[in-house]
């Protein structure tokens, strides 16, 4: 898992909006490896769900890329023509969208479904043959075969969203974006996908990025993560070094303030102040965190942290000199 398989450079998005421009991607660099599962972390509004779209140029109306590149197999996704990208998108790269089950359409079978999504990338595949494929990945979501016969307000939202990855993966990509896959699902759902997604990605290198605001959904799941903030990455590094030696101030405060069964209530602390502004010309000048870090300098106030790299790690701080 040490190539890339895609490499952002730079990336900077906004949101028109009547007040302004919402800088959700802020210049935000990383690589995805090949084979890895990569979480990225950040609170709600923080703008990560906005990365996958600016990725994949898939967005509201008001939304623009600025600037930067994203190279997947060193094809740069921002220079491709619409035509080029669909095809891409539907067949190399996948991407499931936030409680994506509400887009299954109530008038279509699951069967319907999977013959509308493989016929439009695979128009050579016989019926047949495309449904071989649906049951194939049923199966690996852990869903009986006769779920091709239902309409989707038949399925409870688990059952759904497993439809929905089974789609995704149905036109066989070997890099999948899942955006808050699991998040309106109840808890024992969710860790029965998580599961699911584990094995894919164990099974058949499948390479996944993975955003969320929970961290303990990565844990076991993830082999790397990446934590966002403000529209910025803040820090990169193995699942394992990150939860027991934090070195940002906010991935410390994050995991300060998840509750878990091994901490006392008193030991839970709750991350003080509001998260910054997006809304260009309100967002805090120098380091974003610097009005909620308990180790702010001076410098944090006027100079944007760089990206140092510490051993295998990357971190955006002043605490550190590289």
């Amino acid at each position: 898992m040490s190539e890339p398989i895609l490499l952002i450079e730079n990336l900077t998005a906004d949101y028109l909006v009547r007040e302004g421009l919402i800088r959700a991607v802020d210049n935000v660099s990383l690589e995805v490896r090949q084979g890895e599962l990569l979480g990225i972390i950040g609170e709600s509004g923080s703008g990560k769900t906005t990365l996958l779209q600016a990725i994949t140029r898939v967005g509201p109306l008001n939304f623009i890329v600025r600037s930067g590149r994203v190279l997947y197999r060193n094809v740069d996704l921002l220079k491709l023509p619409d035509v080029e990208l669909r095809r891409l998108l539907g067949t190399r790269i996948g991407f499931v969208f936030q409680a994506a089950q509400n887009s299954l359409n109530p008038f279509y079978r699951v069967r319907d479904h999977f013959y509308e999504t493989l016929s439009s990338h695979y128009p050579d595949l016989d019926k047949v043959e495309m449904e071989n494929r649906a049951i194939q990945y049923l199966e690996l979501m852990h869903l009986n075969p006769n779920v091709l016969n239902l309409y989707p307000h038949q399925l409870s939202g688990g059952m759904k969203q497993r439809v929905v990855i089974a789609l995704v993966l149905s036109t066989q990509p070997e890099l999948v974006l899942l955006d808050e896959p699991v998040s309106a699902l109840d808890l024992i759902t969710q860790r029965s996908i998580v599961a699911n997604l584990k094995e894919i990605n164990t099974k058949y290198g499948t390479t996944m990025v993975y955003v969320t605001h929970d961290v303990e959904s990565l844990i076991g799941l993830a082999h790397r993560i990446a934590i966002y903030y403000g529209g910025k990455i803040v820090e990169v590094g193995s699942i394992e070094q990150v939860l027991k030696d934090p070195l940002h101030p906010y991935t410390k405060a994050l995991i300060d303030s998840l509750i878990t069964t091994d901490k006392s209530s008193e030991e839970v602390k709750s991350i003080p102040g509001n998260p910054p502004s997006l809304l260009v010309g309100h967002k805090p000048q120098g380091c974003v965190f610097h009005p909620r870090c308990p180790y702010v300098k001076d410098i944090c106030k006027r100079v944007e942290p760089p990206m140092l790299k510490l051993g295998d790690r990357h971190v955006a701080c002043h605490l550190y000199k590289g």
